[in-house]
């Protein structure tokens, strides 16, 4: 169902002579990421001529073009249309996945100092961070990696003083009010309190880049012991994460 948008409307800044960000609010909201998702469906499904790709974030979409070939005016007729006629934030619903983890130890090692912030036990940190069900609001910062929203607002805590130079592949962290499946190894500053054998990006595999934004994500506790054979299996090309719907 459409409806009226805020009649102050979306900012539209250019990035340069290739790209425009359309932004629609400055906070981490699950209605304004519904909201920045359903835009970017509507505007992929117009086929704007010179539109090489589009990238919603948590606020946003920014939109990528061909300058030698796209119509800017157009693109930016058309971003002004939806984004201020139609503001249905009932997004496209993603694939919904199950993720299998491996928690605590080596796999998190940050999980015991996250369960103490957060006043519970370890085993009731792991129940309580496995229980929501995830929305991928947005993919960047490292190849695939995805950010998430609904984490249980208990399990919050503020980012590390000093940031690790690098952290594992695929490891699950908590940032502030946001939880996250890591791609590659990298630098974060985010708590480690398990890892998946799923490889979020796998150059090579169909698809390379396997959650999207508005991908829903369950977490299901594994154990240790059964990390080899599903590592092996993704290191494979196997996807390992379950497709549950979608």
């Amino acid at each position: 169902m459409e409806e009226d948008c805020d009649a102050n409307g979306p900012v539209i800044r250019y990035l340069g002579d290739s790209a425009l960000s359309v932004e629609f609010g400055d906070r981490i909201d699950d209605e304004l990421v519904s909201r920045v998702h359903a835009f970017d469906a509507a505007l992929n499904q117009l086929g704007l001529a010179g539109v090489v790709e589009t990238l919603p974030t948590y606020r946003a979409t920014a939109v990528f073009f061909d300058p030698l070939e796209a119509d800017v005016g157009e693109i930016e007729a058309a971003v002004l249309r939806l984004a201020t006629t139609k503001c249905d934030a009932s997004a496209p619903a993603g694939q919904l996945w199950e993720v299998p983890v491996i928690y605590g130890q080596d796999f998190g090692i940050d999980l015991d100092d996250v369960a103490a912030h957060a006043g519970m036990t370890p085993s009731d940190l792991i129940e309580a961070h496995a229980a929501p069900e995830y929305l991928v609001a947005m993919v960047g910062f490292l190849p695939g990696f995805s950010y998430l929203s609904g984490l249980d607002p208990r399990l919050a805590m503020p980012r590390r003083a000093e940031p690790r130079a690098r952290i594992p592949a695929s490891s699950i962290s908590i940032g502030g009010q946001q939880s996250a499946i890591g791609s590659v190894e990298g630098p974060s500053g985010w708590h480690v309190i398990g890892r998946t054998p799923v490889r979020p990006f796998h150059p090579g595999r169909a698809p390379e880049f396997l959650f999207e934004p508005g991908d829903r994500v369950r977490f299901r506790p594994v154990s240790a012991h059964e990390w080899s054979d599903l590592d092996r299996d993704a290191a494979h090309g196997g996807l390992v994460a379950k497709s549950i719907e979608g």
